[in-house]
């Protein structure tokens, strides 16, 4: 059985996909860009400022499904450009200070909307 998350405040899906599942005994986060949920357009600062909205959409989708970050198992860092990996694990590791999740970083060709970066996660629930 499966439950899809709604964040009524959060980030708004951008094409026919949940935000968040829970299925079993996990939640499954869709991939997150750094859209500001008030607007909907990219926040402005490169991909730093993108990486940091991503997280805090995740947080949003998270919250809303009972979940932290120290819930988090696994995630998926997907970069328009290798060359930025460095600021944006930077920010990445603002919000995963202790016992980080397994993580998978790969390039890609292009993102929705020409974005920077795009973060997936899976959270074990508590």
């Amino acid at each position: 059985m499966q439950k899809q998350i709604v964040v009524p405040d959060g980030p708004k899906a951008i094409g026919p996909y949940s935000l968040g599942v829970k299925a079993g005994p996990f939640l499954y986060c869709s991939g997150q860009l750094g859209l500001d949920p008030a607007t909907g357009v990219f926040v402005e600062g490169g991909v730093e400022a993108e990486t940091r909205q991503a997280m805090k959409n995740l947080q949003a989708i998270l919250a809303a499904g009972g979940c932290a970050f120290k819930d988090v198992v696994k995630t998926t860092v997907f970069l328009r450009d290798m060359n930025d990996f460095a600021r944006m694990n930077a920010v990445y590791a603002e919000f995963f200070t202790q016992d980080p999740p397994a993580r998978s970083t790969v390039q890609v060709a292009a993102l929705p909307r020409g974005g920077a970066v795009e973060i997936e996660l899976v959270a074990l629930l508590p």
